[in-house]
């Protein structure tokens, strides 16, 4: 039996998806078409064959993730990730935290960032751009109507120029519905209850 996550990992889980993804061989016209933009560009995931089942949104979905989180310009790739990291850990997604965890890790080359978050979350000692950009996305998750102009002050004090807050609340935001469609849709597994580096 599998045995269900409930702690922050570096390992990134199995996800087990509670609806039955579509199987690509099976796939009609219109889902084909909508996987043919996936997230990040890497192989279609269970999650992604999940979402399958609402073409629609799924067409949107996809073009709007890479967008957000793969665009050029604004806000660097890891500190979009130290953004999504913040709302999964706010809504307590172990999936979506490990793997945008271990993405911070493979652009900056180092896991200092991401253990410091996953042992100490929000009072993480880290640089005070990362401490302001990890501080934004806590509050914004926690309340989005809480996030003030005292807030985009510190963001700015920080060095963050406004097209690199625009990019961090739009990986936030991402981050806080795509939480909530892994919650429902599945749960982070450990298969053969692998070695994994549980922090927090």
């Amino acid at each position: 039996m599998a045995k269900v996550l409930h702690k922050f990992t570096r390992s990134i889980p199995d996800w087990r998806p509670r609806v039955e993804p579509i199987k690509l061989d099976e796939a009609n016209s219109d889902q084909l078409e909508a996987l043919q933009i996936t997230p990040s560009n890497t192989k279609v995931s269970d999650y992604v064959l999940t979402l399958a089942h609402d073409v629609e949104s799924l067409k949107v979905r996809s073009p709007l993730f890479n967008a957000i989180m793969y665009d050029n310009g604004g806000m660097s790739r890891s500190e979009r990730e130290i953004g999504a990291i913040g709302a999964s850990i706010v809504n307590q997604c172990i999936y979506c935290a490990s793997v945008h965890a271990s993405r911070h890790a493979h652009l900056t080359k180092s896991d200092e960032v991401t253990d410091k978050i996953f042992v100490d979350g929000e009072h993480a000692k880290l640089s005070p751009r990362d401490t302001a950009i990890l501080n934004f996305a806590v509050k914004l998750s926690n309340a989005p109507s809480k996030a003030n102009k005292d807030d985009f002050n510190r963001l700015k004090l920080a060095g963050l120029n406004e097209d690199e807050v625009l990019d961090l609340i739009l990986s936030t935001s991402l981050f806080g519905w795509a939480n909530r469609l892994m919650h429902v849709l599945g749960d982070p597994i450990s298969p053969n209850k692998k070695k994994a580096d549980c922090l927090r």
